[in-house]
């Protein structure tokens, strides 16, 4: 009936497929108008302009069940999804992203009644946090069930999971009836997708199914904190900083990533969450990271066109105008929001144009400390990966 690729061969297929679009057009007692894109969603208050019909979810769910692969959106970045429970469907995960087997993935589901399915303790503080944040972007981690394969975890024994507010793909997680792992939907290493036609520059829509759900909201991946073993501890840093977290929790989280960069892709043992390789999200083309005051420096010993990176003022920019040294460098400027969560929407995006661009150097001004604000820290903590020595 329908092949790996997940394509529809014949009439009988055809017939799955309208039947299963029919039973999509309402999702659940969420309330949420699914396949009525481009309006906002009653649950989480956030609007998605979508091209989504009930048809391709229907498709993209006969897919996933032939164990393909699909993208989906969420509020952070664009996800390659698969059975999580089917070992062969996530180990084409890992072949298609070049990703090192024992960097975990996150495991997505529709809420914590699918989130307890893999879970072997669903502690007391894992269900405060999901209550409070979820949908949204927060992963949690706990002990994994036996049935979730070991590849899942990177062969350690914990399970990351979250619950998205995407409504696409909440949909898809309703009609699919199982969870599915996520990772960036982008070659491993490399800058994350932060819109479908990221995805579609990366990977081959014979390969992989792409669910347009229009460019993310928040731009950056998702908080990882850990309550495994009655302590939570924070181990990647994201849109939800970990005082927020200890408020709900009523006591002190552990920041365990402390703005670290760690682990290597050839290191063999379990990492605890991703998004901690050394390199990670980085453009094909070289980047640094530097002080506004080293920008005049680093630009005039560059050879070719640099691209800066800034989120400083335009009337206090010293490139592409004449240096204060009066020399004239050739090169572009990409203007970033001034605040916190509008540098981290638009981070990989700035990144991608940065790297069409094709220039020698990718010149990023060091945004400001998490003092001002905590999403200062995620920004920070992608960026230091972004530009790290391999």
């Amino acid at each position: 009936m329908l092949d790996r690729a997940g394509t529809i061969g014949d009439p009988i297929a055809s017939e799955v497929l309208y039947a299963l679009a029919k039973s999509l057009f309402v999702v659940t007692n969420r309330r949420i108008a699914c396949l009525d894109f481009g309006k906002t969603c009653a649950r989480t208050g956030v609007s998605h302009t979508v091209d989504g019909k009930p048809e391709q979810i229907a498709e993209a769910v006969l897919r996933l069940r032939s164990g393909g692969l699909v993208a989906f959106p969420t509020e952070t970045v664009y996800g390659l999804g698969a059975d999580a429970m089917d070992e062969d469907a996530v180990r084409r995960v890992f072949a298609v992203k070049g990703r090192p087997a024992h960097n975990p993935l996150i495991v997505h589901v529709a809420g914590e009644a699918m989130a307890k399915s893999v879970a072997a303790e669903w502690p007391e503080d894992a269900q405060k946090l999901a209550k409070r944040f979820w949908p949204g972007p927060l992963s949690i981690v706990v002990p994994k069930k036996a049935n979730v394969p070991q590849i899942v975890t990177g062969g350690g024994p914990n399970v990351a999971v979250r619950c998205p507010s995407h409504p696409l793909t909440l949909a898809l997680l309703e009609a699919f009836g199982r969870p599915l792992v996520g990772p960036s939907a982008n070659v491993s290493g490399f800058v994350s997708p932060t819109a479908a036609e990221h995805v579609r520059e990366a990977f081959d829509e014979r390969d992989v199914m792409v669910l347009d759900g229009g460019a993310c909201t928040g731009g950056i991946e998702s908080t990882v904190v850990s309550v495994v073993g009655g302590k939570a501890r924070v181990l990647r840093s994201g849109l939800i900083d970990a005082g927020v977290i200890e408020e709900v929790l009523g006591r002190e989280v552990e920041c365990a990533d402390s703005g670290r960069v760690s682990g290597t892709a050839t290191t063999a043992t379990p990492m605890d969450a991703p998004g901690q390789l050394s390199s990670h999200y980085a453009p094909k083309a070289k980047a640094v990271m530097v002080e506004a005051r080293e920008v005049e420096d680093v630009i005039s010993r560059a050879r070719g066109e640099c691209v800066l990176i800034t989120h400083v003022a335009a009337t206090s920019e010293p490139f592409p105008q004449p240096l204060p040294s009066g020399k004239g460098l050739s090169g572009h400027t990409i203007q970033m929001p001034g605040d916190a969560n509008g540098y981290a929407r638009r981070l990989y995006a700035a990144l991608r144009e940065a790297d069409a661009m094709h220039p020698t150097l990718i010149v990023i001004v060091t945004p400001p400390d998490e003092s001002t604000n905590p999403v200062w820290r995620a920004v920070r903590d992608r960026l230091k990966r972004a530009t790290a020595e391999e």
